[in-house]
C-alpha cells in the first residue's frame, strides 16, 4: 500500500546535520519564524501535519523524525542520557537549518507531544536563550515513565523496576516488528492508537488513519531503538531499565527533568492535555501501578510501594516551582478528549497554540 501524500501546503527533505540524517516535513516561507514540532513514542512527523497546514502563513515550520524513528536515519539511543539524544539531534538540526539566526538573530518556538515533550524540555535546559516559547501536548511527566511514586518523583525502587524496556507488552511488540496493519488483538498497533492514541470513539479519516499507520510502522524496533533491552530484579515487578533504546531512555533513574524550573531564561509554556487521557495522567492505564492495583499484574505490593505514577501532578509540580521563579505557565484541560489533543481536537488547541504565537 502507497502511503498517502503530504497535505496540501507541506514539502519535505533529508538534512544532514553532523550526529544525523533527518528527515524534516517543513510548511511556511524559509524566512519565517521558527516553529519547531517534536513527535511522540511510536509515531512520526506526520502526526503533526494537520496543525503544519493551519499553521498562519508567517510562520516557517520544522517536523523532524527523531533517530529511529519515520524516515529519518537509525543510530543507537544511548539510555543512560536520558532523552539527552534526541535533543542533541534536535539542537544539531536547528543549527544546520540556521533556524536561530537567519535572517536575523532570533529565538524558535518549540512544540512537544508526549515524549516529545520530555525532549523538548530538556532541548530548553540545555539551550534557554534559543527558546521564544514552549507548548507541550499531552507531556511525559518530568520524571519518565513509571516507577516513581509522588509529586517529587520519588522512585518506587532504587532500580527504576516497573519502568523501561522490559515493560512493553510482548505482543506489541511482536505486532510492530511484523508491521501488523490489522485489528484482530486487541494489541495491533492500530488498536492500541484507536483506543489510547484517541479517546473513543473518535476516529480520523481512513486516509489519514493509513498514514498514522506507516508512521507507526516504520519505527526500528531492536534494543537498540524501541522498547530497548532490559534487566530482571527482585523488586516488583521484575523488570528495571535495561541502558540502550527508547523506553530505557524515558525511565526515572536516568530521565529527570526538574532542572526545567530552574531555567535562567524562561519562555512562556503552553501545556495542553485532554481530560480523558489514558496514556498520561495520574491513574495511567499503562503504568504498572495502576495495572496492579486492577489485578492484571499478579504481586502488587499495594499503593504505600507501588502506587500510580502521578504523571500530571508531576508535571504541574514542576510548572508551579517555574512559576513561583518568575515564569508563566498555562494548563488548557480539553474535555472528551484523548492523548492527542492537536488531532482530536485541533480548533481548540489551535486557537490557544497561535494565540501563544502570536503574543510573542
Amino acid at each position: 500500500m502507497a502511503t498517502p501524500p503530504l497535505l496540501p501546503g507541506l514539502r519535505d527533505r533529508t538534512v544532514a546535520t553532523p550526529r544525523l540524517a533527518t528527515y524534516v516535513l517543513e510548511s511556511g516561507p524559509a524566512d519565517g519564524i521558527p516553529v519547531v514540532f517534536v513527535h511522540g513514542n511510536v509515531s512520526s512527523s506526520r502526526f503533526f501535519e494537520e496543525t503544519l497546514a493551519a499553521l498562519p502563513t508567517e510562520y516557517h515550520a520544522v517536523a523532524p523524525d527523531l533517530r529511529s524513528y519515520g524516515d529519518s536515519e537509525s543510530k543507537p539511543i544511548d539510555a543512560t542520557r536520558g532523552v539527552r539524544d534526541f535533543a542533541d539531534d534536535l539542537h544539531a538540526l536547528v543549527q544546520t537549518l540556521d533556524l536561530t539566526r537567519n535572517p536575523r538573530p532570533r529565538r524558535i518556538h518549540l512544540v512537544g507531544w508526549s515524549m516529545g515533550a520530555g525532549v523538548v524540555m530538556q532541548f530548553v535546559i540545555d539551550h534557554p536563550w534559543d527558546v521564544a516559547t514552549v507548548t507541550l501536548i499531552s507531556p511525559i511527566s518530568p520524571y519518565g515513565f513509571g516507577g516513581t511514586k509522588d509529586a517529587s518523583g520519588t522512585l518506587c525502587w532504587p532500580d527504576g523496576a516497573g519502568s523501561g524496556g522490559g515493560t512493553a507488552n510482548p505482543e506489541y511488540v511482536k505486532l510492530l516488528t511484523e508491521k501488523d496493519r490489522g485489528e484482530a488483538s486487541p494489541n495491533s498497533p492500530r488498536n492500541v492508537m484507536n483506543s489510547f492514541y484517541f479517546k473513543p470513539p473518535f476516529r480520523v479519516a481512513p486516509d489519514r488513519e493509513e498514514v498514522f499507520m506507516d508512521a507507526m510502522l516504520k519505527m526500528r524496533v531492536s534494543e537498540d531503538a524501541y522498547p530497548g533491552d532490559a534487566t530482571s530484579t527482585g523488586n516488583w515487578p521484575t523488570v528495571a531499565p535495561g541502558k540502550r533504546g527508547i523506553n530505557n531512555a524515558m525511565a526515572p533513574t536516568y530521565f529527570n527533568l526538574d532542572q526545567f524550573a530552574a531555567i535562567s531564561n524562561r519562555p512562556p509554556v503552553l501545556w495542553v492535555r485532554g481530560a480523558d487521557d489514558q496514556i498520561v495522567s495520574d491513574t495511567s492505564f499503562l503504568d504498572f501501578g495502576t495495572l496492579g492495583k486492577l489485578g492484571y499484574v499478579p504481586g502488587w505490593p499495594g499503593d504505600e510501594v507501588f502506587p500510580s505514577q502521578p504523571m500530571v501532578s508531576q508535571m504541574r509540580a514542576v510548572l508551579e516551582t517555574y512559576k513561583a521563579r518568575g515564569g508563566q505557565y498555562q494548563e488548557l484541560v480539553i474535555p472528551a478528549c484523548g492523548h492527542s489533543p492537536h488531532i482530536e481536537q485541533p480548533a481548540e488547541f489551535q486557537q490557544a497554540f497561535f494565540d501563544v504565537l502570536a503574543r510573542q
